[in-house]
């Protein structure tokens, strides 16, 4: 794991042990996998090691109902809680160190549509929905089963169906600071 930095800071928030105790944790290293893969060099070894990688992703996938395609970019630190129902669209971009629950989806609204960008830090709830072309702030919460479809500032909480927007909280928003 040392020699994949992003993978070191995934791991690192996860409890020891952390492959034989949380299927989540099969996701991403596979995912990590598929991204070096991806970053690679063209060739022969690419190619073989993309023949290897679609069937051991479409198995983790299968078993841990969670689907990180190596297209999506996410930064370092993802952890992954109750695994299950979790799908990332190829084109999503995800920061660093954010959470994911179970039933999270991460897309688009429609075929070939545009795909959220979220910035670091982010905490998704339970079954929470961010769909389309919005950007999700630093910081940001969304609210567990909420359906977001516009861009959450940073620090701020998305919740509802659809999500509206709670300012984060600051010295100079005192509407929201208790």
């Amino acid at each position: 794991m040392s020699r994949d930095p992003d993978l070191a800071a995934d791991m690192a928030r996860y409890p020891k042990r952390a492959l034989l105790r949380e299927q989540s944790a099969w996701a991403i290293l596979v995912y990590r996998w598929g991204r070096r893969i991806e970053n690679s060099k063209p060739g022969l070894f690419k190619n073989f090691r993309n023949r290897i990688y679609w069937p051991i992703f479409r198995i983790v996938e299968t078993f841990t109902g969670i689907s990180l395609p190596k297209n999506c970019r996410i930064g370092p630190g993802l952890r992954i809680y109750h695994f299950g129902t979790i799908f990332v669209h190829g084109n999503a971009v995800l920061g660093a160190n954010c959470t994911l629950r179970q039933g999270v989806t991460i897309g688009n609204r429609g075929l070939d549509g545009p795909t959220p960008t979220i910035e670091d830090d982010v905490d998704f709830g339970a079954f929470a929905q961010v769909l389309g072309n919005v950007r999700i702030g630093r910081g940001a919460r969304i609210g567990a089963m909420s359906v977001v479809l516009c861009d959450v500032p940073a620090g701020a909480t998305a919740v509802g169906v659809p999500a509206r927007i709670i300012p984060a909280k600051t010295p100079s928003n005192p509407v929201n600071s208790g």
